[in-house]
């Protein structure tokens, strides 16, 4: 055995997924996601989402904290002025709530990586929760929407 090889021996592996290995499937008009991650038990998601311009996403609350890196594109929360341009980072704390919105003027699609811990819980005009998303719901939209296209289950870390 090398060094290197003794130094890792016992370690967990790392898992890899290539980009083409988990497809993007429908969430809603002008929205695809691909789930790359879930931990049942700890509430976390990680996503791929690609928005096309002039997309809004419902307003929404979270539980839980959320990490949000954008590839490509830009998109904003309708409640704050911060644009987040490709190259963008953003935190977002538990209890934020907001209105993720892709402007219509976009030349590209917006393609933006989030990891989510706990709900995202969605609200109606008042404010109140008409439907929530974790990381179980997600992970069901996700092989529901891969079956209904004929294919194979995906190999989503965790799952």
């Amino acid at each position: 055995m090398n060094a290197l090889a003794s130094e890792v021996a016992g370690a967990p592996l790392s898992l890899h997924r290539a980009e083409d290995e988990l497809p993007f499937v429908p969430y809603q008009e002008g929205v695809v996601f691909q789930l790359l991650q879930v931990d049942l038990g700890a509430g976390l998601w990680v996503i791929r989402v690609r928005f096309e311009p002039g997309v809004t996403i419902q307003r929404h609350r979270h539980t839980g904290e959320v990490l949000a890196f954008t590839l490509g594109g830009a998109w904003r929360y309708l409640e704050y002025p911060d644009v987040n341009a490709a190259g963008s980072y953003l935190y977002e704390p538990a209890g934020a709530i907001h209105t993720l919105h892709v402007p219509a003027t976009n030349k590209e699609v917006t393609d933006v990586w989030f990891a989510i811990r706990g709900a995202n819980l969605n609200l109606d005009a008042d404010g109140k929760v008409e439907a929530v998303l974790d990381a179980a719901t997600v992970l069901e939209i996700y092989r529901g929407q891969c079956r209904e296209r004929g294919l194979a289950a995906p190999r989503v870390i965790g799952a």
